[in-house]
């Protein structure tokens, strides 16, 4: 396998229509599902790397994209607050799944997964902030080869983990089922509680679906 021969400007391009324009959040309230919490946790193709206090009173997950800018305005301007206000602090147990839009996606994610559970997330974090760096480039795989050897990954750690098939198989079974059982359909798409929200949501729209879960 070889993610980079199967990748084209015009497919990228195509991708990005996944990466959502969601409606307001009022819209969005009125109208999503409500889905069961043991359904959204039961065991993933890919183990999830959680956030916070397996005792939180409120669960979110996030299906996102590497590749989508929204979902890197998210976790540019509202996540660090996220995880300050509510994370860190025991309100909020938090987790991203990969839901990948085209394959220069996946390979992010499994660069990401490659790190090690203990430096996901900030291999995350720096790919969405380096985004413009990698993906919005006429050579976006030699942009992300390149970017990743600032992190200390070698030319060859990086080939060797995108040609681990199974690891590739894994992040698209994640994408596959939340699209299937939950009905995903754009990134960022979010679940609080089990309550479905789309798009660059600031914190003030996050507090607004966590507040009714917290004891006053």
């Amino acid at each position: 396998m070889n993610l980079s021969l199967h990748y084209n400007r015009r497919q990228f391009l195509a991708a990005l229509t996944l990466c959502n324009f969601p409606l307001p959040l009022w819209a969005q309230t009125l109208t999503s599902p409500i889905y069961p919490l043991a359904a959204l946790l039961a065991e993933q193709p890919l183990m999830d790397d959680w956030l916070g206090s397996k005792d939180a009173p409120v669960t979110i997950i996030e299906y996102a994209s590497m590749t989508c800018p929204h979902c890197a305005a998210f976790h540019a301007k509202t996540f660090p607050e996220l995880k300050t206000q509510y994370i860190d602090t025991g309100k909020v147990r938090f987790v991203l799944r990969e839901f990948p839009s085209d394959p220069l996606s996946t390979a992010g994610f499994m660069l990401a997964r490659c790190a090690g559970a203990d430096k996901r997330e900030s291999m995350i974090e720096f790919l969405f902030a380096q985004q413009k760096n990698w993906v919005f480039t006429d050579k976006p795989f030699q942009g992300l080869s390149n970017l990743i050897k600032q992190a200390g990954v070698s030319q060859e750690s990086f080939e060797s983990c995108l040609k681990d098939q199974s690891l590739y198989d894994k992040v698209n079974a994640v994408r596959d089922a939340g699209g299937q059982k939950f009905g995903v359909e754009a990134t960022p798409t979010f679940f609080i509680n089990g309550k479905k929200a789309s798009g660059d949501m600031s914190i003030e729209d996050m507090a607004k679906l966590i507040s009714p879960f917290l004891k006053p």
